[in-house]
């Protein structure tokens, strides 16, 4: 199967998803979308009501401060993949629960090998915290870990984990804002560097 094949069928299983109780509420499930070759990957926590609405990730207030901070970087939004951890709005936009994040986290790590990107920007603590489970690393908090690349393997693709805030925390917190778009603009010249193996050596 190629790599758009695998992909819509990717989209397919999720839409009809109902491995767990969050299926119920949703409008739509909203599985990641962008360039399949990118370099770069953003995953965030779960979709929101106007991402439930319309089926598509990172569309409303937050979702415009992130292309914003992609757009200053000199990049477009169709030039990266963004995603979730979750792909279905939890009740009222609250935090997904373990049970939640454990039914919905082989999708992205099907996203991960598909993609195989060269840096994934966590957005956020339940991000951040998926991702270095993924990776065999303990999470230490987005306060901690932000800004703070590091090397590691997940699902057998090499990458560069970059933590930073969710875009929603400088919304409601804009004194973050400019960390946060300056994390985006760091995540994406790391992004750009070349060769993954020029990348890595460049992160030891």
């Amino acid at each position: 199967m190629d790599k758009r094949s695998a992909y819509e069928d990717l989209r397919s299983r999720i839409a009809s998803c109902r491995s767990c109780p969050l299926w119920s509420g949703r409008t739509k499930a909203v599985p990641g979308e962008g360039n399949l070759d990118s370099p770069v990957m953003f995953v965030g926590e779960a979709p929101g009501a106007t991402e439930d609405r319309e089926g598509r990730p990172f569309v409303g207030a937050a979702g415009q401060l992130l292309n914003a901070a992609i757009e200053s970087a000199g990049w477009r939004r169709e030039d990266v993949y963004i995603t979730n951890v979750v792909k279905c709005r939890p009740p009222n936009n609250r935090t997904p629960s373990q049970d939640e994040v454990a039914a919905c986290i082989g999708y992205l790590r099907e996203e991960i090998r598909l993609v195989r990107p060269r840096v994934i920007v966590a957005l956020g603590n339940t991000a951040g915290e998926a991702l270095s489970s993924l990776a065999g690393r303990q999470w230490r908090g987005v306060t901690s870990s932000r800004g703070r690349p590091v090397k590691v393997t997940i699902e057998g693709v090499d990458v560069v984990l970059f933590p930073t805030y969710h875009p929603a925390a400088a919304l409601y917190k804009p004194d973050l804002k400019d960390r946060f778009l300056a994390d985006v603009r760091e995540a994406l010249s790391l992004a750009r560097a070349g060769e993954r193996r020029t990348l890595l050596d460049f992160m030891k």
